[in-house]
């Protein structure tokens, strides 16, 4: 004879979904209770673990933007590019621009010397620079400095 607890269970019951309405059974507080740190959100209880809340550590956006980034632009310019150059030439902003290197917007921008690619010709760099680049360019004969 079949017991009723070995027959097999044709009907499956959802997870009650919290917080949909009324007529959920489980409306309004989402069956959290009434207030306090308990009822609130994972968010903002995993946030209090920090000490200052996430909405304070946020900057204030209000209009468009007026928060800009405070800083400076930087460019990039690999040794592998100033092989155009004819020997014992300056290098500088204006040098660069006029080879199209960079282009003429460029003047507000940070530029730097990079060590990518080999340097071929003797060269004066008065820009920064950076140590691999520097050594480049005195190991090809050119100087490096202000």
């Amino acid at each position: 004879m079949i017991k009723l607890n070995q027959l097999t269970k044709t009907t499956s019951s959802r997870k009650k979904r919290l917080g949909q309405g009324h007529g959920s059974g489980k409306g309004k507080t989402g069956g959290r209770g009434t207030k306090g740190q308990r009822s609130r959100g994972k968010i903002s209880m995993s946030l209090r673990e920090f000490g200052v809340s996430f909405t304070r550590r946020l900057p204030l956006y209000r209009g468009k933007y007026r928060n800009k980034r405070v800083g400076t632009k930087d460019l990039a310019v690999n040794l592998k590019y100033l092989n155009v150059f004819p020997a014992n030439s300056v290098i500088d902003k204006e040098s660069l621009i006029k080879k199209n290197i960079i282009s003429k917007n460029a003047k507000d921008y940070r530029i730097k010397i990079l060590g990518d690619g080999e340097l071929n010709i003797p060269l004066t760099v008065k820009m920064p620079c950076s140590k691999k680049a520097a050594e480049k360019i005195i190991a090809a004969g050119g100087k490096v400095g202000k």
